[in-house]
């Protein structure tokens, strides 16, 4: 028997292991390459994706159409605005931006609306909603010479209510009454002149700013200040707040409103003077308070006389005010209580010749209220004036308010 060559029939020359491999192989790939069955979520998001493209192509067909249709005579870059669907997408865009970045543009929103000159330009339009007045006016040190310069010809807003009035460039509140150094006088110590100058402000403050006071309540706050031993004192403000007369009106103490007829615009009473101290008689500090508060008001809506909610006015009340702080060690007093010694007060735009322990302001569009004024006309800006020496029998006319 001839032994068999290379290529002709018998027995394979490949070894059966290698063979094997290669069946499998094989029908590995034929299984990959082979068509599958997409499913139903396959599906689904392949027809989700053709009718969207369908109907952004219906959706350029259509701008295209309304882009050639447009009338020549309409200037260039005339639009009626978006397309709805595009004023969507932008706020969609900005859904997401501020999902990104809201917190820390909150936090710089924040930080600019307490400094909004870190902004460049005037992005909020400050220039024509608040004309610059310059800066908030410095302590008063000393008694002015003058009364204010006169001011531009705005009026009050319930945005703005202190526009073309002096007080604009006053500072505001508590804040305002800045009360001295203290130092020791005669047998007070320090720490004593400084408990009377504090409950000097506490009662100008509870007198002329508390919420309270000003809506007509009783105020206690500032009668809390006052000495209960000095005669009559409490048992006096207690009278005038009972029934007020021309005789008793708690007017001389206290800035009050009707809230029926006046209600204050805003939270912000503007504020200027001064406080003093100097040795006084009977081992004492006796004190001396000098101030101007400027109230913005607008007609309430129980106004008898009427007025329109909207107009804006301002009653400026204008206090002298002298009380005493003894050493309690020589004298019957009440520990960290004053003593009222003098007091005097100057009223501008309230209603002549009505008693009744309200402020009255008088409202353009409100029936007049009260008798008609018949003394000089004052500024009642005017912190040069002294009120002491100052007639008041007749209830004048102010120059402004």
């Amino acid at each position: 028997m001839s032994e068999q060559q290379p290529g002709e029939t018998g027995e394979p020359t490949v070894p059966d292991d290698v063979w094997e491999r290669f069946a499998a192989d094989s029908e590995r790939d034929i299984r990959a390459s082979a068509p599958k069955e997409p499913s139903a979520r396959a599906r689904m998001v392949t027809e989700r994706l053709r009718l969207q493209d369908a109907r952004e192509a219906e959706r350029a067909t259509r701008r295209t159409s309304r882009k050639e249709a447009r009338p020549a005579a309409r200037p260039e870059g005339w639009r009626t605005g978006p397309a709805r669907r595009e004023m969507d997408g932008r706020a969609a865009r900005r859904r997401r931006l501020w999902a990104i970045l809201g917190v820390p543009l909150a936090v710089a929103v924040a930080f600019v609306a307490m400094k909004p000159s870190l902004l460049p330009g005037d992005p909020f339009g400050a220039s024509a909603k608040s004309p610059s007045t310059g800066p908030t006016l410095s302590a008063e040190t000393a008694a002015p010479t003058a009364p204010p310069s006169a001011q531009d010809s705005r009026s009050p807003t319930r945005e703005h209510p202190f526009a073309g009035s002096p007080a604009e460039r006053w500072a505001a509140g508590a804040d305002a009454i800045v009360v001295p150094e203290a130092t020791p006088v005669g047998s007070l110590t320090k720490e004593q002149v400084a408990t009377a100058l504090r409950q000097t402000k506490n009662l100008l403050v509870g007198a002329n700013l508390d919420p309270a006071t000003l809506r007509g309540e009783r105020p206690d706050a500032a009668i809390a200040v006052l000495d209960p031993k000095q005669p009559r004192t409490v048992d006096d403000v207690d009278r005038r707040l009972r029934a007020p007369d021309k005789k008793h009106d708690p007017l001389v103490l206290f800035s009050r409103f009707d809230p029926r007829e006046a209600r204050l615009v805003g939270h912000v009473v503007k504020v200027r003077g001064r406080i003093t101290f100097k040795a006084g008689v009977d081992a004492s500090v006796a004190i001396h308070a000098d101030y101007t508060f400027v109230y913005p008001v607008s007609p309430a809506g129980g106004n008898p006389a009427g007025g329109n909610p909207a107009e804006v006015t301002r009653t400026i009340v204008r206090r002298v005010l002298d009380v005493s702080f003894s050493d309690p060690r020589k004298f019957r007093v009440t520990p960290g209580k004053l003593t009222v010694r003098r007091y005097d007060e100057n009223i501008g735009n309230s209603a002549c010749d009505v008693h009744d322990g309200f402020l009255h302001p008088q409202f353009v569009s409100a029936t007049p209220t009260g008798a008609p004024p018949t003394g000089p006309t004052v500024d009642p800006y005017d912190r040069s004036r002294d009120l002491r020496t100052s007639p008041t029998a007749d209830c004048g006319t102010v120059s402004r308010t």
